[in-house]
């Protein structure tokens, strides 16, 4: 199993010629091989939550619901792995070690960690600290 990390999935949904490397490798992976964390979810849906809150106008509003919904259907078309209880004993384990990493880069590690899943993301400096993860980047 492939998990996207969240900078992959906003590669994905900007476009650019990254995005289109990356569109090319998902392909050749099979559909059924990839999914993304619910880590990612909650990290986007903030951020567009956010932007909605910043939408003065009802033209900006309107213009922003359509992209929360967009962000909706995004995830409607990909498998979205849980943070279970398996995944939360790894995290602790990771928070333990002090390894000065983000708590929601830690959870997504761990879910990785858990499902034994390669996880793509561009962000090597945070992740290759994390022993037994497997990380790759498919946009270069």
């Amino acid at each position: 199993m492939y998990l996207l990390d969240t900078d992959h999935l906003s590669l994905l949904q900007r476009g650019g010629a990254e995005a289109e490397r990356l569109l090319a490798r998902l392909a050749n992976a099979g559909s059924s091989e990839i999914a993304v964390t619910i880590i990612s979810y909650e990290e986007q849906t903030r951020g567009w939550f956010s932007y909605l809150a910043r939408a003065r106008s009802l033209e900006a509003q309107v213009k922003a619901y359509q992209l929360l919904k967009k962000h909706l259907a995004n995830y409607c078309t990909i498998p979205v792995i849980d943070f279970d209880s398996e995944a939360a004993e790894i995290f602790a384990r990771l928070q333990h070690a002090r390894l000065r990493i983000g708590t929601m880069d830690l959870k997504i590690a761990a879910i990785a960690l858990a499902h034994e899943a390669t996880l793509l993301t561009r962000n090597r400096n945070d992740f290759e600290r994390i022993a037994g993860l497997k990380i790759d980047d498919w946009t270069v």
